[in-house]
């Protein structure tokens, strides 16, 4: 089971009651974090989840509304006892802006590993149970786009561990994936596991213009978190102006994706009341979800 949380859905300033940008996804007991807005551990305090079992921070890009959260954030988890070793996440530029941002955040009780993405190169990433995957996105700044897949165990096959004559006591290495050697024969984890299960994808991509390859990315996803920073198609030169997505863009790459459901979020300060416009992007994809704060959902692994 995978918790997800959208703890701000603000775009450039937050309101009174929207919050700056920010995903909190959780499973295991570890949490991955996207974006760290203004209002950030204000939102993950009402939530109730903690703050020690973050594992891994992503950020998208550097302006203001995506990481001006962050020193306070910092000290939070550090007076919630973590002392494990906290990675950050982000396009080229990160070590710099994080050591900026430490200077009124200093002494804290746990290690920072910083991960820059190359310039348009993509990664992988595996941290804490989750496989973090990257896309270049199209802003005035470097910015990221991130999907995050929970792989699934694969099943014991009681069957297939008896026909091979495996004795009982290595089972549980098996399926933990180590290997065993017994009798001067090497078993491994496939001698016991059955066929591959289907996990749970969750994308996230904002501040940026619909290209093509967001499609590829956010193939088949459970849930992806996308911008709507503009509700009308009349705002189409301001949003290719300022690099940014209509509702309606928006809801045509989940379409042309095949997810299963959109949320819509990182609204302009000037849309006020975003539901206004919630059927213009349900007109074109009609599992659309418009973002509020502390949207959360739970996801199950399908059997």
């Amino acid at each position: 089971m995978v918790k997800l949380c959208l703890l701000g859905t603000g775009g450039m300033m937050p309101l009174a009651n929207r919050y700056l940008t920010s995903l909190l996804v959780a499973t295991n007991g570890k949490m991955v974090l996207i974006d760290c807005g203004e209002g950030t551990q204000v939102s993950m305090k009402i939530l109730g989840w903690g703050f020690k079992a973050i594992e891994c921070i992503c950020f998208t890009h550097y302006h203001a509304d995506h990481i001006a959260g962050l020193p306070g954030l910092l000290l939070t988890i550090g007076n919630s006892g973590k002392t494990d070793t906290l990675t950050l996440i982000g396009p080229v530029g990160l070590k710099k802006v994080v050591e900026g941002l430490l200077v009124i955040s200093p002494n804290l009780p746990f290690e920072i590993r910083l991960l820059e993405i190359p310039l348009i190169e993509d990664i992988k990433y595996e941290e804490g149970g989750f496989n973090i995957k990257t896309l270049h996105l199209d802003h005035g700044i470097e910015c990221i786009g991130y999907s995050i897949e929970i792989n699934r165990k694969r099943k014991f096959d009681l069957l297939r561990a008896t026909e091979r004559n495996i004795p009982k006591i290595f089972w549980k290495k098996l399926q933990d994936g180590e290997t065993v050697i017994y009798e001067g024969v090497l078993l491994k984890p496939n001698d016991v596991l059955g066929e591959n299960r289907k996990g749970l994808k969750i994308s996230y991509c904002t501040d940026t213009r619909p290209i093509e390859y967001i499609v590829d990315f956010v193939q088949d996803a459970d849930i992806f978190i996308c911008e709507g920073m503009y509700g009308l198609d009349e705002y189409l030169s301001k949003a290719k102006e300022y690099k940014h997505m209509l509702f309606s863009e928006a809801a045509n790459l989940a379409k042309a994706a095949k997810v299963k459901e959109l949320w819509l979020t990182h609204f302009s300060p000037s849309l006020v009341n975003p539901e206004e416009y919630l059927t213009v992007a349900k007109d074109i994809f009609s599992n659309t979800v418009l973002g509020e704060d502390r949207l959360s959902k739970e996801l199950n692994f399908e059997e």
